[in-house]
């Protein structure tokens, strides 16, 4: 299949110009000129991306009676065939994603993929037609973000990025104290989760069988194979992830931007140190801490130390973590929120808000500018420890203040032939 942009010029502005004509409340069904499914209000769905996390996402999809998942895309032929067989006969399988994008019986895909192939995909679907659930983070670089984002917006997407933290009431209501002034006010933020490990196998050696190694590295550097870049670990090397400041920081400093009220811009300041595996494969750093000020004063300091999310204000603080909310005083925990409180967005389950947001076309609990603002909390983090130095950040023009050698690690190159 040829590696040329998916939609030719012509078909991609009368795209365009129709989906400008289509009103808001239009489920996804009708852009595919079937009134009878339309009028069912179903979603087909196809995954992409069929490892452990998609069969995790496939979990919430299937047996539901508002979807069909229609095929599934996996560059691993293993994968690829017991993701199909447990979907059922319905289901297409494919090895790339472009055939998937190409099917005008599809409204929507799951992308499940390593990080490294989120935005281009992300933005192949979006020019396709698609409505996008993308697994955080949602992109590898700073300087994907907006071309992602002028794509969604571009052809009226509905993009839900998969930071699934804000669809947990917990986190909603420690981000609604916060910002409601019940610890007084909020001066500081901690977030922690662990580092990566050490280690990583070194040594080069043939690609399993059923394997497409090349498909596989897509846009990051094609290099010999080792066993560790495939699988669960490929989030330790900078080629396809960002360690755990990305794996786990698209969580918790999402959180953080949340209760801070800073879902459209970022902060000013970051600096910080780590350490960096010195044997093995692996390179993302497995301890580090990291200060980030905003343009406000507040500060978030984000290390590999208790994990968490925690808000510290003037009068008290509030934990949160996954099944976990505590308070200086546990009479915090019990405030109602009143009619002049903040009250967030709510959502009780993060694939039922993204179902909902495809019908609807309202925007989703956490869209592709919300995950690209919070994973870019987590990029420069990454670029401060890797260059060792105090940056400064402009969230507006999204670029380093004087800083040339900095600007130039916002965008990772593609391999050829692939462009974003």
């Amino acid at each position: 299949m040829s590696q040329n942009p998916l939609l030719t010029r012509r078909n991609a502005i009368q795209n365009a110009l129709f989906s400008s004509l289509l009103p808001a409340f239009i489920p996804s069904k009708a852009l595919g000129n079937s009134e009878q499914q339309a009028v069912s209000n179903r979603v087909s769905v196809a995954l992409i991306g069929a490892g452990g996390m998609g069969n995790a996402h496939l979990d919430k999809l299937l047996g539901r009676r508002d979807v069909d998942v229609l095929a599934v895309c996996d560059v691993y032929e293993p994968y690829r065939n017991k993701t199909k067989a447990r979907i059922g006969e319905q289901c297409a399988a494919y090895s790339d994603y472009r055939y998937i994008l190409d099917r005008k019986d599809i409204d929507a895909v799951l992308i499940a993929t390593p990080d490294h192939w989120h935005a281009l995909i992300t933005k192949n679907a979006a020019e396709a037609g698609k409505d996008i659930y993308c697994e955080k983070p949602f992109i590898h670089s700073i300087g994907e973000g907006r071309p992602v984002i002028n794509a969604v917006r571009r052809y009226g997407r509905i993009c839900q990025v998969g930071s699934q933290q804000r669809s947990d009431a917990k986190f909603r209501y420690a981000c609604e104290l916060a910002r409601s002034g019940k610890i007084g006010k909020v001066h500081t933020v901690h977030t922690g989760f662990s580092g990566a490990p050490k280690g990583g196998a070194t040594r080069v050696v043939t690609p399993p069988p059923g394997l497409d190694w090349k498909m596989y590295s897509g846009p990051a550097p094609l290099v010999p194979f080792q066993a560790d870049r495939f699988g669960f670990n490929f989030r330790w090397f900078y080629d396809y992830s960002g360690g755990m400041m990305t794996d786990w920081g698209a969580h918790h400093n999402d959180i953080a931007q949340w209760g801070l009220g800073m879902d459209d811009t970022g902060p000013v300041e970051i600096e910080g140190f780590a350490t960096f595996p010195t044997e093995g494969a692996f390179d993302t750093a497995t301890s580090f801490e990291i200060l980030y000020t905003y343009a406000n004063g507040v500060r978030l300091r984000c290390s590999n130390l208790q994990r968490g999310v925690r808000f510290v204000g003037t009068n008290g603080w509030i934990f949160v973590d996954r099944g976990v909310l505590e308070a200086s005083s546990p009479d915090i925990l019990e405030i109602q929120l009143g009619a002049n409180d903040v009250h967030l967005a709510e959502s009780a389950e993060h694939h039922e808000n993204w179902l909902n947001s495809i019908r609807t076309r309202q925007l989703p609990i956490c869209d592709a500018e919300i995950g690209f603002r919070s994973v870019t909390v987590c990029h420069l983090g990454n670029i401060a420890i890797r260059l060792g130095r105090k940056l400064n950040w402009n969230p507006q023009t999204e670029r380093f203040v004087g800083d040339e050698e900095a600007n130039r690690w916002l965008f990772r190159p593609y391999r050829a032939p692939w462009h974003l």
